[in-house]
């Protein structure tokens, strides 16, 4: 056995899909056998070298003893005889050397089925375990790259003289050399079509549906930069809106065999054009797609099939107030509570006010001074009777209506408290479908309360600034008005952010806070002041100036977030 090896040359700890082919550690394996199937012939011969970045780390080759003579069609074709490998080791004694070798590495051989066929039937037979490294197959890689009217086959001899390499001799070390050759220059030509990753690879070497391979020139021209992408219609509707950190690389990936979802199939084959909106950072890509969203309804976007279906819960304006369930809030006052994403949602937020403060729950109109036929809450004493006049407005509003205000806006308390001692009560008599449905509804309130309390915290500021130290030791830079993105840009690593910000600021959006109404989001959607709140909270964040203090209720919702991090966790353990 030969064996020559001068760095180890693994992996690492990084995740080996994300890192360049450059920085790969490929073993190219090639093996001589008696032929036929591997449970029924035998390796003769072994050959491997180890590169990276296009540097020869090791070899390994030796002849082995397959334990039945050579056939003479074999002896013809290698040059390899029963008489040479009688002296040679077997398969079980050079497997430990071989694996070894391959540690951390890629696998790459010519028609790589065969090869890791023998291995794998090797490994079993002897006891070993095989390691399942990634694999890489020169022929197939040369089927995807290569053109019919370049190379009449995908043999490694043909592909051998097509790239004027070393030249295969049918020996297991000069075959796999021959192979180093091949598969650099392959990797030149997926250079050429921007795959430079692991992952890119693979993906691309996967078959792909005739309307991928033919809308792949959709992707061709894009930047690689941060921002949005459009994919359009003939007649310019946007069919599909998203964003990414690299357009082009985003934009490309759907054209690969990683992209499986139907719906996405659909709309390639509906796209003629993709546009690109390059944008100074992440966070301004992300809040370019929602608006672009929210404007067009792009049908293949899933979260813009039903935009309208937002719900508030308000507290009327009456003598004595209830709880409303609404899709707009109007100029008028009144405590609410909101966004909620659906109505079954907003009902449970709901039942768990009701079932925590006896407000009334009937639609008439009470008035203050003349009474009205009473519920049956109202007789089973599960309502304090206004419409009987047992409490006057007054004491409507200390007793019932503060406390629903101070819930919604400052302290959650009022509500939650009663829910977590009925939740208790129900427990210590074993009535667990019970107690689960009413934290089910103390989670649907708390989950609203502590997001509207911290996008207010937000949104009632003017204008902030803050700056995100990038990789690349520049800044992003964002200003932000009343919880809207109003403009946004990148210092470029080497310039003070400062000469950024004051070229930005006179081309910032104006954003005027709406005079009346009480909405907790009154100059963006929730989800961009969510968004922009994510950003703001990163560790690597600064906050440069702000108009006002950025601060929540001291006995806030959020005190209490303890509570939904423990339900998600469990929901996310019974999935």
């Amino acid at each position: 056995m030969h064996l020559q090896l001068q760095l180890p040359g693994l992996l690492g700890d990084e995740d080996p899909l994300a890192q360049e082919l450059r920085n790969i550690t490929f073993v190219i394996v090639d093996l001589e056998t008696t032929g036929g199937a591997p449970d029924g012939g035998g390796i003769t011969e072994v050959g491997a070298v180890k590169v990276r970045g296009g540097e020869q780390l090791g070899q390994l080759a030796t002849l082995v003893n397959p334990g039945v003579p050579i056939p003479p069609f074999i002896t013809v074709l290698t040059g390899i005889t029963t008489a040479m490998v009688s002296p040679a080791p077997t398969i079980e004694r050079v497997l430990p050397s071989l694996l070894e070798f391959l540690s951390g590495a890629v696998l790459v051989a010519h028609n790589a089925p065969y090869d890791v066929g023998f291995l794998k039937a090797a490994c079993a037979a002897h006891g070993y375990k095989w390691p399942a490294p990634r694999v890489l197959d020169t022929a197939l890689m040369a089927r995807r790259v290569l053109l019919r009217d370049e190379v009449p086959n995908r043999k490694l001899g043909t592909l051998a003289a097509y790239f004027r390499t070393h030249t295969p001799t049918h020996r297991a070390l000069d075959d796999a050399l021959a192979t180093v050759d091949v598969l650099h220059a392959l990797i030149g030509r997926l250079g050429s079509l921007r795959v430079t990753t692991l992952g890119e690879t693979i993906s691309y070497l996967k078959p792909v549906t005739p309307t991928q391979r033919s809308k792949r020139f959709l992707a061709e021209g894009l930047p690689h930069a941060p921002g949005v992408y459009i994919f359009r219609a003939a007649d310019d509707r946007p069919l599909y809106v998203g964003t990414s950190g690299d357009i082009a690389t985003r934009v490309r990936s759907y054209f690969t065999a990683g992209e499986k979802r139907a719906r996405i199939s659909e709309m390639l084959a509906a796209s003629t054009r993709v546009d690109a909106v390059v944008c100074a950072h992440s966070l301004e890509a992300q809040v370019r797609e929602l608006r672009l969203i929210a404007a067009h309804s792009p049908p293949y976007n899933r979260r813009s099939k039903h935009p309208e279906r937002v719900h508030w819960i308000k507290l009327t304006a009456e003598a004595f107030p209830r709880l409303s369930l609404v899709r707009r809030l109007g100029p008028e006052p009144g405590a609410i509570l909101g966004p909620f994403s659906g109505r079954r949602t907003a009902q449970a937020a709901i039942d768990a006010v009701h079932e925590a403060i006896p407000l009334r729950q009937c639609s008439q109109r009470l008035s203050a001074r003349r009474a009205s036929s009473a519920c049956a809450l109202a007789e089973l004493g599960r309502c304090p009777a206004p419409c009987l006049l047992h409490i006057n407005p007054e004491q409507y509003q200390a007793e019932l209506v503060d406390r629903v205000q101070q819930a919604f806006h400052a302290d959650p308390d009022p509500v939650v408290q009663p829910l977590l001692r009925r939740m208790a009560k129900l427990a210590q008599t074993q009535r667990f479908e019970e107690a689960a449905q009413v934290r089910d509804r103390m989670l649907a309130f708390l989950r609203t309360a502590s997001r509207m309390q911290r996008l207010a915290s937000l949104t009632s500021i003017a204008e902030l600034v803050a700056a995100k130290r990038t990789k690349e030791g520049g800044w992003e830079i964002a200003i932000v008005r009343h919880g809207r993105l109003a403009g946004a840009a990148t210092a470029a690593p080497g310039i003070h952010p400062r000469r950024t910000l004051d070229i930005l600021w006179p081309t910032a959006e104006t954003v005027i806070l709406p005079v009346t109404g009480h909405n907790p989001t009154p100059c963006a959607t929730a989800e961009e002041s969510e968004r922009i709140i994510d950003w703001l909270e990163l560790p690597e964040t600064r906050l440069v100036e702000a108009s006002a203090g950025w601060a929540s209720p001291m006995r806030g919702a959020m005190r209490l977030r303890s509570l939904l991090t423990s339900a998600d966790s469990k929901h996310s353990d019974r999935q």
